[in-house]
């Protein structure tokens, strides 16, 4: 593990907010493979605005290890922790997120509504589609029918 790689997750442990929130941006930045546990860690951290940060981070590092813990932030109290989640789990494009994913097409919020579209567009995994062309047809927002139709072209396109 690089030196640097080995303080940045050590400042993890910072009772500043600000400092925690700068190592997991760096962290992500990193590339390093020995980041993506610690990262993992964070998305629990007290803060928002630090759990949002590794949700990000974790989708730059393009590791899988990081797709079972982003699915499980899917469910953050937070709409701007879920959209980090949501962004990254596209990222990384693993299947086993399609599910729990097309689950964020019912999430309150609407711009996790059309992320979780978007995503699930990329993904292209036919499971998504009943999901969908039912947003496609009844979300009160144009922006994410829109999204939903899109991706279900790509859907479509695929099979």
């Amino acid at each position: 593990m690089a030196d640097d790689t080995a303080s940045l997750i050590a400042a993890l442990e910072s009772p500043t907010v600000k400092t925690r929130r700068e190592a997991v941006f760096r962290l992500g930045k990193s590339g390093s493979p020995d980041a993506v546990g610690p990262l993992i860690r964070m998305l629990s951290d007290n803060h928002q605005a630090v759990r949002t940060e590794a949700a990000a981070a974790l989708g730059k590092l393009d590791d899988d290890r990081a797709v079972p813990a982003l699915i499980e932030t899917l469910a953050d109290s937070d709409p701007d922790v879920r959209a980090g989640a949501v962004s990254s789990l596209g990222r990384l494009k693993d299947r086993r997120a399609t599910l729990p994913i097309a689950r964020c097409l019912e999430d309150k919020d609407d711009r996790i509504r059309a992320g979780a579209a978007e995503v699930l567009g990329k993904l292209g995994d036919p499971r998504a589609a009943g999901p969908l062309e039912r947003v496609a047809q009844n979300d009160p927002f144009s922006d994410v029918r829109d999204a939903a139709e899109r991706a279900l072209a790509r859907i479509r396109k695929r099979a």
